[in-house]
């Protein structure tokens, strides 16, 4: 024992360490996070270095320095932020020494750099909604697009969504009190249509608990999911759940895969109207199954968030309040969803002159 440290192996410490996040973190945040501590942890044993009582800044730094060598800088951030966490947890649990986490330095990354900015257009979305309302209204395209849209939500919390999610009417409201805290008290201050995301097991939110919420739907949003559950919606029941999003093939609930790739479907312009890429129908390979995102101009489902959040802060939402909507952060909406365009974000905030007549 060194110091009145606890002899402690790096990979006994990430196995620890990735047991407690998985109580706390998504599935899939949890992989990314034992995928850069395990590259830590293979280093360290390459360097002899077995037992983390005898870790050092000038190790630290000798890690980050061959890891430059190999990732850019925006994957580097990631690294070490998830690295400096880890080793937190390592100080907290006598491992090393309590300064070390704070000698981990992740370099910092412009906004350009590290976020993409590819996102759907307002006017490009609003065209796509108008022409599956004519063509195809209430359809699982139509359902699926409106509401990506509209709350630009994850594409996992649209997936975990049920039916009995979905508040859309006043009938709806009855099952309210059995579902959330306040019970019947809450119907004296709630309004349809809504829908309630909720994290369960079988289909877990990013952020777990902390991802549930309840998000408020214009009223033509709530139609469009009533005719969509009414009349499209192939009859489903898992485990005594009912998907909001069911395949007419599987007669399931919809996989992510299936969700995303209906996007890259529902987003080829194509579809409407002719090719602008001169493309030829019968040759172009985005019109294959599985080919779907090569087309030019179809988006993901990320880049439909994007859009939607920078809309919404475009009409003049708060980043507090917009945060609450969507589940994320302030700072993570300016870093990773807002790319705005600088003249309309002006406009955006025209009225706010008013309060400035007051200074005359």
């Amino acid at each position: 024992m060194t110091d009145g440290l606890d002899p402690l192996e790096p990979r006994e410490a990430m196995e620890m360490w990735i047991g407690r996040q998985k109580a706390e973190r998504s599935e899939a945040t949890v992989d990314s996070y034992r995928y850069r501590v395990r590259i830590f942890v293979e280093w360290l044993e390459e360097e002899g270095i077995e037992d983390l009582n005898a870790l050092t800044g000038r190790d630290i730094y000798r890690y980050d320095a061959e890891r430059r060598k190999h990732v850019a800088v925006p994957t580097l951030n990631n690294q070490l932020g998830t690295i400096r966490r880890f080793l937190e947890f390592c100080a907290r649990i006598e491992g090393i020494d309590d300064s070390l986490p704070m000698k981990v330095d992740p370099p910092s990354v412009r906004k350009a750099e590290r976020s993409n900015s590819e996102k759907l257009g307002a006017d490009r979305a609003q065209a796509l909604l108008e022409t599956l309302g004519n063509f195809e209204y209430a359809s699982f395209d139509h359902a699926l697009l409106a509401l990506l849209w509209h709350t630009g939500m994850r594409l996992g919390s649209v997936q975990a969504l049920d039916v009995e999610d979905c508040y859309l009417d006043e009938d709806d409201l009855d099952r309210l009190p059995h579902r959330v805290e306040g019970g019947g008290d809450v119907l004296d201050e709630v309004e349809p249509p809504f829908v309630y995301v909720h994290h369960r097991e079988e289909t877990p939110l990013k952020n777990q608990e902390q991802g549930e919420r309840a998000v408020a739907l214009l009223p033509d949003v709530g139609e469009v999911l009533a005719a969509y559950i009414r009349v499209n919606r192939p009859e489903c029941s898992e485990d005594g759940r009912r998907p909001l999003f069911v395949t007419n093939e599987s007669r399931g609930r919809a996989s992510k895969s299936t969700l995303r790739r209906r996007v890259y479907i529902t987003t080829q312009p194509c579809r409407y109207g002719e090719c602008p890429h001169g493309r030829d129908p019968q040759d172009c390979q985005a019109l294959e199954h599985g080919f779907e995102s090569r087309c030019p101009s179809s988006v993901k489902p990320h880049a439909i968030r994007t859009g939607a959040i920078t809309h919404h802060l475009d009409r003049g939402w708060s980043k507090t309040d917009l945060g609450a909507r969507v589940n994320a952060s302030a700072e993570v909406i300016d870093t990773h969803y807002d790319w705005p365009n600088k003249v309309r974000r002006m406009e955006s905030r025209r009225p706010l002159l008013d309060s400035l007549e007051e200074d005359k």
